[in-house]
């Protein structure tokens, strides 16, 4: 029988649903969701984590070539290794320091390579040396400087005749 006109229609409550009442289909389907997101996520933070770790330096370029050379000497002067270094340098390019001479400091320094330009007897190797300063309120600040090395084949040998004042090798003969 249906209500009279003018007779609000009497609404039978929902029965309260039980706390231990398994969740609807699509709640199940979204927490699915949003683990499978989570997982990626997660997964992905691990493989950039491993990448950052696991790089290592440039690979090295030929030693024979002007470029090498200067590679392999910039390296040998951030790591402080002076003898190295200096076996990569004219007779007269370590002698041309005058006076005391106190090394720049190398910890915050890298080294690009931009061109070489070889000719038979001489050649230009044109890096690009980027120079980082301590924090502050805004972050680092790094500086570049276009600079060249200097470099003459010596015997079959490229050696470094001049190189840029921030990687610059002095044998120091004054107090030693």
């Amino acid at each position: 029988m249906s209500p009279a006109p003018n007779e609000p229609e009497s609404k039978v409550p929902e029965p309260p649903v039980p706390a231990s009442a398994p969740p609807a289909p699509e709640q199940r389907r979204t927490d699915r969701t949003l683990l499978a997101i989570l997982a990626v996520i997660a997964m992905l933070v691990v493989v950039s984590v491993i990448v950052v770790f696991t790089r290592g330096r440039p690979a090295l370029v030929a030693e024979n070539t002007p470029a090498g050379v200067v590679q392999r000497y910039s390296a040998a002067v951030i790591d402080g290794d002076e003898a190295a270094a200096d076996a990569y340098l004219t007779d007269a390019a370590g002698s041309r320091c005058s006076g005391p001479f106190e090394p720049a400091e190398t910890g915050n320094l890298r080294v690009t390579l931009v061109a070489t330009t070889e000719r038979p007897a001489s050649a230009d190797v044109r890096v690009l040396i980027t120079v980082s300063t301590g924090g502050g309120p805004f972050g680092s600040a790094e500086d570049q400087i276009d600079d060249a090395f200097d470099l003459v084949k010596t015997g079959g040998k490229w050696l470094i005749r001049g190189a840029p004042w921030q990687l610059t090798l002095c044998r120091n003969t004054e107090g030693t």
